[in-house]
């Protein structure tokens, strides 16, 4: 089983990008996740990305060619936020948010299948004034993690994402720069607070993919679009697919396919047995 993770900063600007449907059609997971779609829940109705149009399970037009279960979680506010999941399998169940009053920005889906459930999430920034840091550490990550326990005791679950933090040093390329310390509070995606938060889903036994697989390879999955920071790689790895430790031993490989372009995030993908 296969599986694929992108933050496409925009899905109708995303599919003009050279490549970046190409990228999809050529690694074929089962399933795939976008998130910050930015595209308001009506016009996923007019949106065709397959070189065909039918009609899909939802009722819209199917997006992508063999996908025809697809799924979108729009914002209240028009051009923001937004996740959406798309499957040749048709799911269980699927639920959108997670009990928050952010789930009015479409952060979060849920769906289940046979054996597992799949999360797509879209963590929010702290913003550059970390105006939203209290509300990520005192209320999202925590009940994100709390959503996350709770269909856990029907099945292992599968949480992928931008859930726009980097864990350790190795995650980013200037950790010095924006890290906390007694002279400053540390820059939004690397504050101790977010990376606390993180800590929690590990110490409850959920598994950081890459990481564990990898622990000792610094790549990264997004880039500022200023100062030619991908040209450089200067990049943090803020996109991740986290385990049930049920379904560590099931676990094959995990991805960062940081040379495929579309955005300022890439995707992230993982196999499993």
């Amino acid at each position: 089983m296969k599986y694929i993770s992108w933050n496409v900063n925009g899905i109708r600007a995303w599919k003009e990008k050279e490549g970046a449907v190409r990228f999809l059609e050529k690694e074929s997971p089962d399933v795939f996740c976008f998130q910050e779609t930015k595209i308001d829940l009506e016009k996923t109705f007019s949106l065709s990305i397959s070189e065909h149009e039918t009609v899909s399970k939802t009722g819209t037009i199917q997006t992508f060619k063999n996908y025809p279960y697809e799924y979108w979680n729009s914002a209240q506010r028009k051009g923001y936020s937004g996740t959406a999941l798309f499957s040749k399998k048709e799911p269980l169940s699927v639920t959108f948010g997670i009990g928050h009053e952010l789930d009015r920005e479409g952060r979060v889906i849920s769906a289940e299948f046979d054996d597992h459930y799949l999360i797509t999430v879209y963590t929010p920034n702290s913003k550059p004034d970390l105006s939203r840091l209290s509300l990520r550490y005192e209320q999202w990550d925590s009940q994100l993690l709390s959503h996350i326990k709770k269909l856990e005791k029907k099945k292992p679950v599968i949480l992928c994402g931008d859930l726009n933090v980097a864990h350790q040093p190795i995650d980013l390329k200037n950790d010095k720069d924006n890290m906390t310390t007694d002279k400053k509070p540390g820059k939004p995606g690397f504050t101790d607070k977010e990376r606390e938060r993180f800590t929690d889903f590990l110490d409850a036994g959920y598994i950081d993919t890459f990481r564990e697989l990898y622990p000792d390879k610094g790549q990264y999955s997004w880039w500022s679009y200023r100062a030619f920071a991908r040209e450089r790689n200067v990049g943090w790895r803020i996109d991740y697919f986290i385990l049930s430790p049920l379904l560590k031993k099931k676990l094959r490989d995990a991805i960062i396919y940081d040379q495929i372009t579309g955005s300022d995030h890439c995707p992230v993908g993982v196999i499993l047995k």
